[in-house]
């Protein structure tokens, strides 16, 4: 069994961010990610964590190591309670952006990992999760 399989850290201010970053780290070390694979996952983890502060007004972000047989792998959990995503085909539009960033958030992590699910009810909140496999 892996140590540290899962748990959350809380994603509500910029330090949320980094610590998140740095949890993300520490967990596809543990796996043996490739650094390109620790990279995609940071970098994905960086910009959900974000839009969960900035977008969702704060939230909670769940991690589980999976470990299927031969295949091992790092699924994610972004989670808010904020306004949700009235268009969730617009939202994962490139280019695309509700504030002043480059729209490339949640395209751009969706293209980074191996499994990308996104769940939001308008005035509800948002919950994206993102698996990504040795």
């Amino acid at each position: 069994m892996l140590a540290d399989s899962s748990g959350s850290l809380p994603v509500r201010t910029e330090e949320d961010i980094v610590a998140s970053r740095q949890k993300v780290r520490a967990l596809t070390q543990q796996l043996k990610f490739s650094l390109v694979d620790q990279t995609k996952m940071i970098t994905a983890a960086s910009e959900l964590s974000r839009n969960t502060v900035v977008h969702g007004g704060g939230g909670i972000m769940r991690w589980e190591l999976l470990d299927e047989g031969v295949r091992r792998g790092l699924r994610l959990h972004f989670e808010d309670t904020g306004p949700g995503i009235k268009d969730l085909k617009l939202a994962l539009t490139d280019g695309w952006t509700s504030g002043g960033g480059m729209g490339l958030g949640l395209p751009g992590s969706k293209r980074l990992v191996h499994e990308f699910e996104l769940h939001s009810v308008p005035g509800e909140g948002t919950r994206v999760s993102i698996t990504r496999w040795k």
